[in-house]
């Protein structure tokens, strides 16, 4: 079994009010198959088809204040309630605190130790290694987890050779943003169909996504649409090329893109989106925050839901 951890950084569970929602738009098809016609609101969780089901997660946690990427990011890897723990949301990168949290990586330490193979997807350039040597920059908290975990950060190199995947899902950015030319531009399809031929020995594949973020706070609906197309097609690369009793699992740490008539985050669940066969998903079915994800990946594979 493969678990596929998409990431949505931003992404929660709005109205159905296509004006200020691009979720309630006609912009991801391929979902709104997998799930019998409907589409990621969070008038339709709990919903359960046959290929698919949704699931609403509180990501606020008992604590007040709008969540943040931060502390929300380590209580989906650790299983932790982060905010709880220290008191308050934090974000975007991890304060000393937040980041006790991640020390022995999280997830991805645990099944590391464990003999699985994690595969940490996203591919970064040289720069991003080199502002975080010189302190400019700190790590956010999946790379801090996967570093912490004993997991090596993916580089350009992987990527021209197809083991990674670009932040944009295309790579499309590394020219236009970063400047560097010689990487192919990928169809967000076919780049999950990489994602699942490539990762068939995998117990775990992890793929995180800021743009839905960056798009929310911009208010920006053409782009919103245009980018959450892109993750679509990509999700439905994975699950063209799926076997077996491999699962898609896509959730996000706190709301934002669905609601662009605002530019912070928002209080609204996040999504659950279990593809895959109906007893592949069916140990997830009983979550109801970001924090009991990390506990039944450890289960799955290690038999144990014990702390990380």
């Amino acid at each position: 079994m493969t678990i596929h951890f998409i990431f949505l950084d931003g992404v929660g569970l709005g109205e159905d009010a296509p004006g200020i929602n691009p979720l309630a738009g006609n912009c991801m098809p391929a979902i709104t198959r997998l799930l019998g016609g409907k589409q990621l609101l969070r008038i339709n969780a709990p919903l359960h088809s046959p290929l698919a089901s949704l699931l609403a997660l509180d990501a606020q946690l008992g604590v007040d204040g709008l969540p943040q990427s931060a502390t929300g990011q380590a209580a989906l890897i650790t299983g932790a309630n982060v905010p709880a723990g220290i008191g308050y949301h934090y974000g975007p990168k991890p304060d000393p605190p937040t980041a006790a949290f991640l020390s022995l990586g999280g997830l991805f330490g645990e099944l590391t130790r464990a003999g699985k193979k994690v595969r940490y997807l996203n591919a970064y350039p040289q720069r991003y290694f080199d502002t975080i040597n010189s302190g400019k920059h700190m790590y956010s908290s999946f790379p801090l987890a996967a570093i912490n975990g004993g997991l090596r950060l993916l580089t350009a190199d992987a990527l021209r050779q197809g083991d990674a995947v670009s932040a944009d899902i295309t790579g499309e950015g590394w020219a236009t943003h970063l400047h560097i030319p010689d990487i192919p531009v990928r169809d967000p399809f076919m780049v999950g169909q990489q994602i699942a031929i490539t990762n068939q020995l995998s117990d775990l594949t992890f793929f995180e996504y800021w743009a839905t973020d960056y798009t929310g706070h911009k208010q920006n609906m053409p782009e919103a649409l245009r980018i959450l197309a892109e993750v679509d097609a990509m999700i439905d690369g994975i699950h063209s090329r799926m076997t077996g009793q491999d699962l898609i699992l896509v959730t996000s740490d706190h709301g934002n893109i669905e609601d662009l008539a605002v530019r912070r985050h928002t209080s609204n669940p996040v999504p659950l989106l279990l593809i895959g066969a109906p007893e592949a998903r069916q140990p997830f079915i009983h979550a109801n925050n970001i924090t009991d994800i990390a506990p039944v990946i450890r289960m799955i594979f290690i038999g144990s839901a014990g702390p990380f």
